[in-house]
């Protein structure tokens, strides 16, 4: 059968999805209406996100510290490896439910989705490239000025349109589908285990407060009494240079953990385990530790161990395997 080029692209805008708000998640943070997102604007934003032209010596892309299979970490490192395998000061931060952040880095340095990618581009450690020279490298390329054209309506590469699409493709990265949300949203029949749904409620009554349903994540930023690490990261406060930030950092999600380790902004530890063992007895009291974890969080070794078993619940396998958001 010959499908008509008009009946063909129908097809295709009917198989793309476009950005959905989960029923039982809050409105954005991100504007859309600012950068709405289409086919043509995704996949150039994908072909970007994995494109190593991005770094000085195109050999380094977004794709290289944000791997899908880790949730778009990089798994195994303790803090990232950039170009000429130089060392990071943080471990990877996924991209995921991105569209709801109202602040970006584990120090919240960047208010906007659409100037995030700068960072790392620029970054000594990172990419340690020029943006300008990225958007003359993608210029001179040939098949870039079309899908940008297609994208934006213009052949002519800008900085705005270059980072507009980057995050369309960002903010597709939606992870929403786990067991929890298939409970949450009553979908299929499921539900938690006795021992998962203790979990949550040691969850909701000992971590919500920073872990806040269904992000899992309140966005704020706290110091969680792990430490000085061994480069002296003070946080937030190279940010704000206000002494009462110091040491604090970006409350992460806890959705697929299962892919993320290790965990904390320097991936001081390696296991949930150890993780809970920190909050449960080694929280260190500083004089800004934050007021939620001034005695620490006790735990039981029972409710840890219901704790793990609710965590399982929010891994999402179709996140990680989603072909839409692979390397094509």
């Amino acid at each position: 059968v010959v499908i008509s080029a008009c009946s063909k692209n129908d097809v295709i805008e009917k198989l793309f999805p476009g950005f959905t708000r989960p029923a039982h998640f809050p409105e954005p943070a991100y504007n859309l209406a600012n950068n709405p997102i289409t086919e043509a604007g995704f996949e150039l934003g994908r072909k970007l996100f994995y494109e190593p032209r991005l770094s000085r010596n195109n050999t380094i892309s977004c794709g290289s510290c944000h791997i899908q299979s880790s949730a778009f970490t990089q798994h195994g490192h303790d803090v990232s490896h950039g170009i000429d395998d130089r060392l990071t000061r943080r471990n990877s931060p996924p991209i995921m439910n991105l569209a709801w952040s109202p602040a970006f880095m584990w120090d919240g340095g960047v208010f906007d989705l659409d100037l995030q990618p700068i960072v790392p581009i620029t970054a000594h450690e990172e990419m340690d490239e020029k943006t300008a020279n990225v958007i003359a490298k993608l210029q001179a390329h040939d098949a870039y000025p079309p899908l940008f054209e297609k994208a934006f309506g213009s052949d002519q590469i800008t900085t705005a349109n270059f980072l507009k699409a980057l995050s369309q493709f960002m903010l597709m990265c939606v992870s929403a589908n786990s067991k929890y949300d298939n409970i949450v949203q009553n979908v299929n029949g499921v539900d938690f285990t006795a021992e998962e749904k203790a979990g949550r409620i040691v969850v909701q009554q000992k971590c919500g407060s920073c872990h806040k349903e269904p992000l899992f994540t309140d966005h704020s930023f706290r110091n969680n009494g792990i430490g000085i690490g061994a480069n002296n990261d003070m946080g937030r406060y190279d940010v704000t240079l206000n002494e009462k930030d110091q040491y604090k950092f970006k409350v992460p999600s806890l959705r697929n953990l299962k892919y993320t380790a290790p965990y904390m902004h320097d991936g001081r530890f390696y296991t949930l385990d150890a993780v809970l063992n920190h909050y449960s007895g080694n929280v260190q009291q500083y004089a800004n530790i934050d007021p939620l974890l001034k005695n620490g969080i006790p735990l039981t070794a029972v409710e840890k161990q219901q704790v793990l078993a609710f965590l399982n619940t929010l891994n999402d396998t179709d996140f990680i395997n989603n072909k839409l958001l692979s390397e094509q």
